[in-house]
């Protein structure tokens, strides 16, 4: 017992500096023992946070106290667990450490060792969507655990040709990263973008697929996301059918898509699952809710500032009559609710659910009507204020609600500044941008511009299943085409 009593971590490894760096924490526990049998000598060292003791206890340890044990080369023979890994550089045993292995020194091979894989998994159980809330369909949501997430798509994609290639970025995060696509039919040029622009990212700490959102995309100064996330596994198996991309960061219960139009963020996946005839309506009606949003508090301001003479008569007299005790103009009163709705929402997001939902329905009340009867602001404001509020949730995807959030302020002061005429200067800006906008490369306005009549099909207007025959052209997939169209228009009865 000789070595037993030399041994300690920090001593007997003194010119293991890395050992001694992982020993000052106070979760990294290292233990020895002595084979019964073979009287081999051996020690075992692991995050206690990280690995699961009753793997270490009846997976590991109980083997190497009974068994014929020597050296390492009995260790995959007498260990009946999978991922063992004998390693000799300092980096790969930190590296395996850190991800829940646990270490295995032998007195007589000090410069092997063995790691042997006994992480805990800490996963939540499987929840409906948040966001995305669907009424019909599946009611299935991403969580945090990367594994589980590849298990929900590979569950409904079983084919061999899904092929997941894994990534680890983040310098002190290592943070795992899978890029999934459908070997011939997406665009191998796309794959390789995605694939160098994550090879090339430089970053400390990855916690959240947002973050590669940042990175990656092609413009990072632009309000408008290039990349859709998702939590819905079965939105990921739809658009890699069609050609596209997703990426799954560990940690992140969101998937990211790539390439993506602008149009895709106004589609809910949900319209897939009603006819065609209901989906395209609902999808002009949330097109037409943004622009009311967005468009309604400049054309206000604009109209009472500059433009008078375009209101009809009869809404004349409302108006005045609704503004005679207001001391402001038009553009400071509409700042102060927009402000005012903003805070409230932001509040309401911020603190707990039951007390967010007083606050936003209590709050938006009594400031709406205080204000009015103080003579802050017009009755007729407020109400357009409140609708615009309300068509602005009308938008599926959460970050291009933001955007629209935001898009309404430039429009305000260019309203102020030079009315009507300013309110199309500010759209001129905006669409000029968004014609030079790329997601992957790819144009964001398609179909619009460049225009593609074939990609119109699946924009503000869902066409029937059986004409979607041909995947979108502007992703330009190896295999174009999706199934059999006229086969798929034949309907046969049953003959008696």
């Amino acid at each position: 017992m000789k070595w037993l009593k030399r041994k300690s971590v920090d001593e007997g490894m003194e010119k293991k500096d890395w050992i001694q760096t992982l020993a000052k924490s106070k979760d990294f526990k290292s233990s020895y023992y002595c084979n019964q049998k073979t009287n081999v000598q051996f020690c075992l060292s692991f995050f206690s946070t990280l690995v699961d003791e009753e793997i270490v206890q009846q997976g590991i340890l109980s083997p190497l106290l009974r068994s014929d044990f020597h050296s390492m080369d009995d260790l995959k023979k007498v260990i009946p667990l999978e991922d063992i890994q004998i390693c000799d550089t300092p980096s790969k045993i930190e590296e395996n450490l850190c991800n829940g292995f646990v270490l295995l020194t032998i007195e007589t091979e000090e410069e092997r060792y063995g790691c042997i894989a006994a992480k805990k998994e800490i996963v939540r159980s499987l929840t409906p969507p948040e966001v995305e809330i669907s009424v019909v369909g599946p009611k299935e949501a991403f969580v945090e655990s990367m594994e589980t997430n590849l298990n929900l798509i590979r569950s409904r994609l079983p084919i061999k040709e899904l092929i997941v290639e894994e990534f680890t970025i983040g310098s002190l995060s290592k943070t795992k990263i899978a890029v999934l696509h459908i070997e011939g039919i997406t665009n191998q040029e796309n794959v390789n973008t995605v694939r160098q622009r994550l090879k090339d990212v430089e970053f400390d700490a990855i916690t959240d697929s947002s973050y590669i959102v940042q990175i990656i995309s092609d413009n990072s100064n632009s309000p408008f996301p290039q990349l859709l996330d998702t939590e819905r596994p079965d939105r990921v198996a739809a658009v890699l059918s069609e050609g596209k991309i997703a990426i799954i960061v560990d940690g992140s219960p969101h998937a990211l898509i790539t390439p993506t139009t602008f149009v895709n963020f106004f589609s809910a996946f949900e319209d897939y699952f009603l006819n065609w005839i209901i989906a395209s309506f609902f999808r002009l009606l949330r097109v037409f809710a943004v622009s009311f949003s967005v468009l309604v508090t400049p054309l206000y301001v604009a109209v009472l500032t500059y433009h008078y003479e375009i209101i009809p008569h009869d809404l004349l007299g409302t108006l005045i009559s609704s503004r005679r005790i207001v001391p402001f103009p038009p553009v400071l009163e509409a700042l102060f609710l927009e402000v005012t709705i903003e805070l409230l929402r932001e509040a309401g997001a911020r603190l707990p659910t039951k007390v967010g939902q007083t606050i936003g329905i209590v709050g938006g009340i009594v400031i709406g009507t205080a204000s009015v009867e103080a003579g802050l602001t017009s009755n007729v404001l407020l109400i357009l204020i409140a609708l615009a509020a309300l068509a602005s949730f009308t938008t599926p995807i959460y970050k291009m609600g933001n955007t629209i959030r935001v898009l309404r302020f430039p429009f305000l002061f260019f309203a102020h500044l030079w009315g009507l005429i300013g309110i199309v200067f500010c759209f001129c800006i905006l669409l000029a941008h968004l014609i030079r906008l790329t997601s992957l490369g790819r144009p964001f306005l398609e179909p619009f511009y460049p225009p593609r009549v074939i990609d119109l099909k699946d924009s503000l207007i869902r066409v029937p299943f059986k004409n979607s025959a041909i995947r979108p052209e502007f992703l330009r997939t190896e295999n174009p085409i999706r199934f059999s169209k006229k086969k798929a228009k034949m309907k046969k009865d049953i003959e008696e």
